[in-house]
């Protein structure tokens, strides 16, 4: 068996990989993948530095605790049981479910094309005019840098909320304070950053495990509720919709709340992050994309119906001392605080590990754009350190930023969220860019890289709807709770969102442009 050198500068793949001598054929191991991960990461230029150590199972288990559809419906519902109400919640939950269906697929025949830890500013590159392709990926790196940077905080921020709701469930007296919930963030980053460095290599095992977890606990909040909850009408549940934001139409009030269930959704392409991490990738991905997709979507749907069914009184549970409207419904339907704790306790550890995967999906986006030399210090970002097969600096850095963004609520928990919820919007962004430019490439009939995934002839009508819902979802991000907010109350998303964008352009012109040339230009336009 022989090795053919390699050129490791900046992560770029200058000759074909391994080979054996006598059937010029590909070797396959864990740290080179198959032969299909070998010839993906030839062609796109790349050379294997992660350990291939997810395989279908796992990744699917690291999709469905990232994106926690069902938690997401009992936790962030508060938005959409005030503009729209119940009806609102489940009919604005399942066009949103058929939305973000056809943005996954999208992005799944795109992952199975390039399956790369750059996922979509990569993707942005290959498949963009060529004319904006550099600008534009550059852009779009950006935008998923900073998308998954704040994510890491707004989860551990939304586990550090569960923690103080079950203690005041049981000690009423206890107050939280904001540098209490700073405290709680701090810890959980820091548990999420030392799981990631430390046991980062039975990451895939504990995944498989918690995914466990996610279904069982799935079903220990649904039966109690089902069993021991006071439903309500269904017909009341379903067509029941509210303007709780006075805006003066019911319509606009249901889409506004569209915030709720799109945080259930978001995410799907954390698995692309992770995919040079990841055995027969361009296969498995897109295939683990669609059955998370379709798995947490029912289960979500399921969970959020029983939620409305069960909720009760919503002036009431909107107002319940908790801060956590699901630990009083569930508190109401089984009068038990041991029963009630236990449950939320389980919704916590979830959350908790869906913290986890933030930390390590952040870190391989930060790596990838660095490798590129699209951030600031990319050498020591791109950096693999020999015998960890983990990107160290850039979790080192994700954790830090993390724990900077939580420093910010000790002084306004207003800032805090503008600035961790604008994860959304940019994530959204970078969905709309990439779909869209393959949109354009279909629509001027340039010939598509070889997949593994084909939506065929159903691909352009795909692309288009996803693309026109992800639109209407960016919007509706950036719209307040209210018509006629006070300055406290205003979402100040698109200065923040405007900013990142100006600034990024501003870096672009000045440095960037002269570093980063963008991945097409390390592919192999023969293969």
């Amino acid at each position: 068996m022989t090795t053919i050198p390699n050129d490791t500068k900046a992560g770029v793949l200058e000759n074909p990989y391994e080979v054996d001598a006598e059937n010029e054929v590909p070797v396959y191991s864990e740290t080179k993948g198959t032969q299909s991960d070998q010839r993906d990461m030839y062609r796109m230029g790349k050379i294997q530095q992660l350990r291939r150590n997810f395989r279908f199972f796992t990744i699917f288990g690291f999709l469905m605790v990232l994106m926690a559809t069902w938690e997401g419906q009992l936790t962030a519902n508060i938005f959409g049981l005030i503009n729209g109400g119940t009806g609102g919640l489940i009919w604005v939950y399942i066009g949103t479910f058929i939305g973000f269906f056809a943005s996954v697929l999208s992005m799944a025949e795109m992952a199975s094309m390039a399956p790369t830890t750059g996922g979509q500013y990569h993707w942005v590159s290959e498949f963009a005019p060529p004319n904006a392709q550099k600008f534009l990926s550059y852009i779009v790196g950006w935008l998923c840098v900073l998308g998954w940077q704040v994510g890491t905080a707004a989860v551990a921020f939304l586990a550090g909320q569960q923690i103080e709701g079950l203690i005041i469930l049981n000690n009423d007296s206890y107050i939280p304070h904001r540098w209490h919930t700073t405290l709680l963030v701090i810890a959980i980053v820091t548990f999420s950053q030392l799981f990631n460095t430390f046991f980062a290599h039975q990451l895939p095992i504990v995944e498989a495990v918690i995914l466990i977890l996610h279904i069982f606990g799935f079903f220990a909040f649904l039966i109690p509720l089902w069993v021991m909850g006071q439903r309500g009408n269904a017909h009341e549940v379903f067509f029941t919709f509210t303007d709780g934001g006075g805006w003066g139409s019911t319509g606009l009030s249901c889409l506004i709340g569209l915030l709720s269930p799109i945080f259930s959704f978001i995410g799907p392409d954390s698995a692309t992050h992770m995919s040079e991490e990841l055995q027969d990738a361009s296969y498995t991905l897109p295939r683990a994309m669609i059955a998370t997709t379709l798995v947490n979507g029912a289960m979500g749907f399921v969970m959020i119906v029983t939620f409305c069914m069960t909720l009760g009184n919503v002036d009431t549970i909107l107002s319940t001392p908790t801060g956590q409207p699901f630990i009083q419904v569930v508190y109401n339907a089984t009068k038990s605080k041991a029963g009630t704790s236990i449950l939320t306790a389980i919704l916590i550890t979830l959350t908790t590990f869906g913290c986890v995967t933030n930390v390590a999906t952040a870190s391989r986006q930060v790596w990838a754009f660095a490798r590129d030399q699209g951030l600031p210090f990319s050498t020591w970002l791109a950096h693999v350190r020999p015998g960890w097969d983990i990107p160290l600096n850039s979790i080192l850095v994700s954790y830090l930023i993390a724990v900077l963004l939580s420093l910010i609520n000790v002084g306004s928990s207003v800032a805090f969220n503008i600035i961790t919820s604008l994860g959304t919007g940019a994530l959204l962004s970078s969905y709309i860019v990439s779909t869209s430019c393959m949109t354009i490439k279909r629509i001027r009939g340039e010939r598509l890289l070889p997949t593994r995934f084909s939506l065929g002839r159903a691909g352009l009508a795909v692309n288009i709807f996803s693309v026109l819902f992800l639109c209407l979802a960016l919007v509706m991000t950036f719209f307040p709770t209210s018509p006629k907010p006070d300055a406290a109350a205003m979402n100040w998303n698109i200065l923040v969102y405007g900013a990142v964008i100006l600034f990024s352009v501003v870096y672009f012109i000045f440095r960037g442009r002269h570093r980063y040339v963008g991945p097409v230009e390390h592919t192999k336009k023969d293969i």
